[in-house]
């Protein structure tokens, strides 16, 4: 009779392991395998003559070891004479010189030093492939929304578990600025990256400050942006200030300024809402970058522009006096995401009355270096304020606030400008 086989239980065997949902039927059934076949071979000093048969939904694995029947042993371990079959409870009757004979390992016949070595390198190989998984998975996932709840918060990142409990990252850097966040706070931010480092559990980086976020936040709160009848073609942004959005329709009948924005504002709102009140600008796009600088400076009125003759010389915007503030906008954020539109660099100039020179009639704030510390100037053109009639013209309590300057300052500096023409 054959000898009855023995079944070693995976269950009992490595009771402590909980079952991997996210590990394939095949992938698992090789990884137990190799497993085994890797302590045999530590074992015995060769898994040539073993075959491992794994059952992975009744929880079960089978480990036969083959020998070769001869009539004298050479090697014990791939060897066995007729009568170490009887004496193995097998019967020799059914066996001749040459055949094969084939009986189960016991689990215990690896030892207890062995049985801790296979669940060892059985975690191990799980552990490798559930860190494989999760780097496909959000590997697949970058540029798309993730939603979450905050787990833990630091100085420098706070930490978002997802349904798995694999952890994913919004360093400081990709944070709105001024933002806070808070134990089981939802939030929402886009997959920026997923690096795989040392080997180490995949760092999965989310964001909050990049252009992807704004633009999958109007497909998510646009629906015409979603079936495809308006699309985003551009997005620019200085997180936590301003954003400017460039949207085309396919569809004559579609507004797309109006759809993106929404009754009484409604889907703009919710944006805004998420960004912490940053600033949106909708605008139409188009393919003339002239055209696009003039809707992106909007509301400011713009006399005429100059775009240079290479690609990468400054484009010059001309504006009337009382424009230019509203042209370059606080902090000269607003020139900044115009230039970042068309992905030249902008400079403002003020449009003098015909008939006026403006060699005569005015001063390049430079020609007053040895008078003005360089920095203040540097902070007065960095708001459009080139000239000295053009810093005269505004208002000393807006120079101070758009400059980021004392009052102080701002009256020194006016009295020497006013001083030039006095003169």
């Amino acid at each position: 009779m054959e000898k009855k086989e023995k079944v070693i239980t995976l269950i009992d065997a490595f009771k402590d392991f909980k079952e991997e949902k996210n590990i394939d039927r095949p992938v698992m059934m090789q990884v137990l395998k190799d497993v085994f076949l890797t302590q045999i071979a530590k074992t015995y000093g060769s898994s040539d003559n073993f075959d491992v048969i794994v059952n992975v939904d009744k929880g079960t694995c089978e480990i036969y070891q083959n020998f070769d029947v001869v009539e004298e042993v050479e090697n014990p371990n791939a060897e066995i004479t007729l009568d170490g079959i009887r004496e193995d409870g097998g019967d020799a009757d059914d066996y001749e010189i040459g055949d094969q004979y084939a009986k189960i390992l016991p689990l215990a016949a690896f030892g207890r030093r062995g049985i801790l070595n296979i669940r060892q390198n059985l975690q191990g190989r799980i552990m490798d492939i559930e860190k494989a998984n999760v780097f496909k998975k959000y590997s697949e996932k970058v540029g798309e929304l993730f939603y979450g709840e905050v787990y833990q918060t630091w100085s420098k990142e706070v930490l978002i578990l997802d349904e798995d409990g694999n952890e994913l990252h919004i360093p400081k850097s990709e944070q709105i600025p001024g933002e806070r966040f808070k134990k089981s706070d939802s939030v929402r931010a886009v997959i920026k990256s997923v690096e795989m480092k040392n080997n180490t559990t995949p760092y999965i980086t989310l964001s909050r400050v990049s252009n992807e976020f704004l633009e999958r936040l109007f497909e998510q709160e646009v629906p015409e942006i979603s079936d495809g009848l308006i699309t985003v073609k551009k997005v620019v942004r200085v997180p936590g200030e301003r954003a400017k959005v460039a949207v085309e329709s396919y569809d004559d009948r579609i507004d797309p300024i109006g759809a993106c924005i929404g009754v009484k504002g409604g889907r703009i709102m919710g944006i805004v809402r998420e960004l912490r009140n940053e600033n949106i600008d909708v605008i139409q796009w188009s393919q003339n970058p002239k055209l696009m600088i003039q809707r992106a400076l909007n509301p400011a009125v713009v006399s005429y522009i100059e775009m240079g003759e290479g690609p990468d010389d400054k484009v010059k915007v001309f504006m009337q006096p009382d424009q230019v503030s509203k042209g370059i906008g606080r902090h000269g954020v607003n020139i900044q995401l115009a230039g970042m539109l068309v992905d030249r660099e902008i400079e403002v100039y003020r449009e003098l009355p015909k008939g006026e020179s403006s060699e005569e009639e005015d001063v390049l704030l430079s020609e007053f270096a040895d008078v003005i510390d360089q920095w203040i100037i540097d902070r007065l053109e960095a708001i459009g304020c080139d000239t000295a009639k053009g810093v005269l013209a505004l208002d000393p309590e807006d120079i101070a606030k758009r400059a980021d300057l004392e009052d102080e300052t701002v009256e020194e500096v006016l009295n020497i400008l006013k001083a030039e023409f006095e003169d």
